[in-house]
């Protein structure tokens, strides 16, 4: 053997390829120009062997440095290549880096004595040495990248593929040449071993490339097979010198030597080849070999190789000649390879039927236990399997659904949805999207001859062109998210759209073909006095008023617009328009439709077991405007409503842009009104109490008035209105007080015992924003006389606990402190409150007053008030007497105090002092003018209580 190669690595790239980055792709322009160099290469040397290199000697050293050069360059290559593997590979390039060394070393002796000395070249030189080390660790790289065998059998059988190889190719060999090289010319042992030891090695290098090619790794399969030419190449070469009748006429530089020429630099190629990534089957997937030719080839391996045998035992009988004992040895040694190789296959063919029958019995017992149905459906789909869960979810036979039509079985509004997703999974990448998820309504036995829809989950798979599904019927959890849904978008006690739902509606119906329709609109709906019957017959009464309020709401309504519970008391209607573009016309038709809502939900109702209610409903109704959204809509709707209860309740209101500047106007006057208190705008101004017997003044009502930085003055009436925080007014409250007593000890200091009366709601006095510690620390600190203070009580509501107010009351009136009942006269409440509290003095409601003069029956009501006051020893005071014949007819009737614009408005600090200076009030008919007029304050018709 005179030439030599190695198998390349099918490991991990090397420097210089693209693998080296694994983000940039392989440069294959830079591989194509590599190929083609490298075949000019070859190219070129084979020509200029084919025409003699034009001279004996320049091929003599083509011939034996060319060759060298190109084993030392495949060398080096597999050299450097080891030094950047880090993997297990990095051996074999080693060995293969040596074996090149040594076909290089080999060829360069070659020349030395073909070139430089200008001899022949011996029979047993150095360069035989050399050419003999270039096989043996080229066998030992092969094992070294060849797929390992698992098992001990495996070892067994890959050794026994090399041997059938091995031996058959070397009766073959023998037969045809090899008998005659060891008997050539009757030489010596030594030289005929040493003519055999060159077809021998290359035997046992092809037996091993046979037997571990179909074994290789799948990794860098294109410099595997780079290097699998490399080896066929010179494996060929070495088998044309081995002929006696070529090698007796061999000469250095022939057209031979191209061959090795070439296979040396193929192997210095096959590592920096270009690494193309591992192909992917579409059904098998990554990484799983279809390789149905060399797995039949691998199958066919051992009666290959005994053809081969049994074609070399036959040469010889053609031919007459004796059968030689090597033959029949080596034949007998495969034929006994052979059948050791089938009886251990046998074994294993036995084991592996036997693991296969237990892991078919394990899946099939998975399949048919499973509670999913699992269905296999052909291309064309009909289904062929259908596993037997079918009869527990689908209430069907599987038999029975084995052969139907898979869309016969799906819901018809559901089918299109899912040939469109089976068309798209399909036409996917396996790799990208290897399954895919379809829910569809799914036909069952269930229910009668009908059968009933259930609703099924299926994970789809592709199987041999057709789809495997594995559904589970999810049709409870279907119903449980309906029902989740249904409950996040309605009122639980109505069952009517809520405000999420409702505000989604309106903004669908502000959208899309209705955008441009202004005729919808919405309505606002707020129940009048559904609080008292909730107080007073129970919050069970109250649900079933609302219940029945949205049952008529929803009757009352068209079958296209929306009747929804916002919450509370409060319902709100969606009208959606039928297109009309007159304006006036349209706001007519929603004005019938909004008052017949309102006497609809003003009827009485029957709660609690027949007991009859009466609520009304104030209704605020806003049309939609180019551009507005829902959330726009619906603050307009609702400000239309609060203006329909502000002005009366029971009534509908259209809105109109002023209620918006209205809502603004509130919120700039309660933020300055947050801060007016820290700021000192209140002021405190006091309204004479006159005895009416005497003109003289008995007492002064203290009033807050807010003076704000602009400069305007307000009344109680209008910033309490705005005051809608209960911190802000109980701390006003606390101001008044503290302020009155002050100012009030002062005047008495001055020699002004003047009692001072404040106005408190009744419930500040139980929600301790008033504590008796600190009237009695109050009073305590500014010395103010026993008798001088007096509590004004407003709003004695009908849920105030009267028997917790009548204790603090109690202990009020214990620190020298007097009780006013306000408004007495207004209703029944202050009849209840003045049966159970200790009060001192009534103050006579205003509408007692006004009208007083005019009225005769007012007369005799405000006469009978009176006189049940004197019956029960109690003073009285009358408030708002504002004209001197209404003080003629109290004084009269029996009143003993006044207060109001005949006598005096509200004064500041200096005008008090003096009216108390003066001491007394002309009574009417003495002067036609009443002292102190108080022009320089603001008429104060009806002041607001401090609630």
């Amino acid at each position: 053997m005179r030439r030599g190669t190695a198998l390349a690595d099918p490991g991990p790239p090397g420097p210089g390829e693209a693998a080296h980055d694994p983000g940039r792709p392989p440069s294959w322009a830079a591989s194509l120009l590599a190929q083609v160099a490298l075949g000019l290469v070859c190219a070129g040397y084979t020509t200029g062997a084919a025409l003699g290199w034009g001279s004996p000697r320049l091929a003599l050293v083509m011939g034996d440095f060319g060759l060298s050069a190109a084993a030392f360059t495949a060398a080096v290559s597999c050299f450097l290549y080891a030094r950047t593997e880090r993997g297990g590979t990095r051996p074999a390039w080693l060995l293969f880096a040596f074996s090149s060394f040594m076909a290089g070393a080999g060829n360069a002796v070659w020349g030395w004595y073909e070139v430089v000395r200008g001899q022949e070249v011996p029979e047993s030189s150095a360069a035989d040495l050399f050419f003999l080390l270039f096989a043996p660790p080229a066998i030992v790289g092969l094992l070294v990248l060849a797929k390992k065998p698992v098992t001990r059998a495996g070892w067994v059988c890959l050794g026994l593929d090399a041997w059938l190889i091995a031996g058959s190719l070397l009766t073959l060999s023998w037969s045809l040449a090899l008998a005659h090289t060891a008997h050539f010319q009757g030489e010596s042992v030594a030289k005929a071993a040493l003519s055999l030891a060159y077809p021998l090695l290359d035997i046992v290098l092809v037996s091993m490339v046979l037997a571990l090619h179909f074994r290789r790794s799948q990794a860098n399969r294109s410099a595997v097979n780079t290097a699998i030419a490399a080896l066929a190449l010179t494996v060929l070469c070495d088998a044309l010198f081995t002929s006696p009748l070529l090698r007796a006429n061999y000469v250095s530089g022939q057209l031979l030597d191209a061959g090795w020429f070439a296979g040396s630099l193929l192997l210095a190629y096959a590592p920096w080849g270009v690494r193309r990534p591992p192909e992917t089957d579409p059904v098998r997937g990554p990484g799983l070999p279809s390789r149905p030719i060399a797995g039949s080839l691998a199958a066919l391996t051992p009666y290959l190789a005994a053809a081969v045998c049994t074609l070399g035992i036959l040469y010889n009988v053609v031919e007459g000649r004796r059968v030689d004992r090597v033959v029949v040895l080596t034949g007998c040694a495969v034929v006994l390879a052979l059948v050791v190789r089938q009886g251990i296959m046998l074994i294993d063919n036995i084991a592996l039927t036997h693991e296969l029958a237990q892991k078919e019995n394990h899946f099939r017992s998975l399949v048919q236990g499973s509670s999913d149905v699992i269905m296999i459906a052909a291309p064309s789909g009909v289904l062929r399997y259908v596993s037997p869960a079918a009869s527990g979810v689908y209430g069907r036979d599987a038999e029975e659904l084995i052969g139907s039509e898979l869309a016969s079985l799906i819901h018809p509004e559901d089918l299109g949805a899912v040939v469109h997703e089976v068309r798209r999974f399909l036409a996917a990448s396996p790799a990208e999207e290897p399954t895919t998820r379809i829910e569809c309504r799914f036909r069952s036995g269930h229910g009668g001859a009908g059968g009933e829809w259930l609703h099924v989950e299926s994970t789809v798979n592709r199987h041999q062109g057709g789809l495997i599904f594995n559904s589970r019927d999810v049709t409870e959890r279907v119903r449980l998210q309906a029902q989740l849904q249904h409950n996040a978008e309605h009122d639980p006690l109505t069952d009517l759209p809520n405000r999420a739902l409702f505000t989604r509606r309106v903004g669908q119906a502000l959208g899309g073909r209705r955008a441009s329709d202004p005729g919808t609109a919405v309505l606002f709906i707020d129940l009048d006095g559904f609080k008292a019957v909730n107080d007073r017959l129970g919050h069970q009464a109250g649900d079933d008023l609302l219940v029945q309020a949205a049952r008529r709401l929803q009757e009352a309504v068209r079958s296209g617009d929306t009747a929804a519970r916002l919450g509370g008391d409060e319902f709100a209607a969606l009208i959606l328009g039928d297109g009309l573009h007159d304006r006036p016309a349209r706001e007519a038709q929603v004005q019938e439709i909004a008052d017949r809502l309102r006497q609809t939900l003003s009827r009485p109702y029957r709660v609690d077991g027949g007991t009859e209610v009466r609520v009304a409903a104030s209704i605020g109704v806003a049309f939609a405007e180019p551009g507005i959204g829902a959330g726009d809509l619906l603050r307009n709707a609702d400000l239309a409503m609060y203006r329909a209860k502000a002005g009366g309740k029971d009534r509908v209101e259209l809105y109109v842009p002023q209620m918006q500047a209205e809502v603004v106007r509130r919120t700039e006057l309660a933020a300055r009104l947050r801060s007016a208190l820290h700021d000192g705008e209140f002021a405190l101004l006091h309204q004479p109490v006159v005895d009416l017997s005497t003109g003289r003044i008995s007492g002064v009502s203290a009033q807050a008035r807010w003076r704000s930085a602009q400069g305007i003055l307000f009344t109680p009436a209008e910033y309490l209105r705005v005051a809608d925080d209960g911190e802000r007014t109980a701390e006003l409250g606390r101001w008044l007080l503290e302020e009155a007593v002050e100012q009030a000890a002062e005047r008495a200091g001055s020699g002004h015992r003047t009692p001072v009366t404040i106005r408190l709601a009744a419930r500040r006095l139980l929600d301790r924003s008033v504590p008796l510690g600190t009237v009695e620390a109050l009073l305590a600190r500014h010395g103010l006389p026993s008798g001088s203070l007096v509590i004004e009580l407003a709003d004695t509501d009908h849920r105030i606990p009267l028997d917790e107010l009548e204790q603090r009351l109690v202990a009020l009136r214990r620190l020298g402190v007097r009780i006013a009942l306000d408004g007495f006269g207004s209703g029944h409440v202050a009849v209840h409150a003045l049966r159970r509290l200790p009060v001192d003095i009534l103050k006579l409601d205003r509408g007692l007053v006004e009208g007083l003069v005019e009225s005769a029956r007012l007369r005799k009501i405000t006469s009978g008030v009176l006189r049940i006051a004197g019956e029960l020893g109690m003073q009285t005071v009358a408030e708002g007497v504002d004209v001197p014949e209404q003080a003629l007819a109290l004084r009269a009737m029996g009143c003993r105090h006044a207060q109001g614009m005949a006598f005096s408005g509200p004064l500041d600090e200096y005008r008090l002092r003096r009216a108390l200076v003066r001491g007394d009030y002309p009574l009417p008919g003495a002067v036609s003018v009443p002292a102190g007029t108080g022009r320089e304050t603001r008429r104060n018709p009806s002041p607001d209580p401090l609630t």
